[in-house]
């Protein structure tokens, strides 16, 4: 009998002088990066959340502590990669993830391609199964005013 999980994520980060900006696992070339214990890639957090969630195994803080030294400026794909193993471990496989980003700047279309490729490449599926969504906040709030940016993660897990 085949099972099908969907799980959600969501992520939101502050902008930060002095670190590099990681989407996806990609460095997008940018003045700020994103404040965080790890290396605050806010897409991969969103986008664990929603493994997380499919699964029924909590969320990324509970798994990925911000408190646990040894994560101090961490790199995100570990966390997908450790995820999304255990949940092969237990027979799930990604079918497909859809993600939305949600910033006034910086413009990530030049960097969407690279960005789908990461994404399938942690996952382990093809580029066609990754949707990839960049908005803006139509310069309204935090995020209009280019403060941070937030990023948005639904992923559909498949058990047979």
């Amino acid at each position: 009998m085949t099972r099908l999980r969907v799980g959600q994520g969501f992520d939101v980060h502050a902008f930060a002088s002095g670190r590099p900006l990681r989407l996806g696992g990609v460095l997008i070339p940018y003045g700020r990066g994103l404040a965080g214990h790890s290396d605050g890639d806010a897409l991969l957090h969103a986008v664990v959340d929603a493994l997380l969630g499919a699964a029924g195994r909590g969320d990324i803080g509970q798994r990925f502590p911000s408190s646990e030294p040894r994560l101090r400026d961490a790199d995100s794909r570990g966390f997908v990669r450790e995820v999304v193993a255990e949940l092969r471990a237990d027979g799930w496989e990604v079918v497909n993830l859809d993600t939305t980003v949600i910033a006034q700047s910086p413009p990530l279309a030049p960097h969407a391609a690279a960005i789908r490729a990461s994404l399938a490449e942690l996952l382990g599926v093809d580029p066609q199964s990754v949707g990839l969504k960049a908005k803006t906040a139509d310069h309204l709030g935090a995020l209009g005013r280019e403060e941070g940016l937030a990023a948005l993660a639904v992923v559909l897990l498949e058990q047979g």
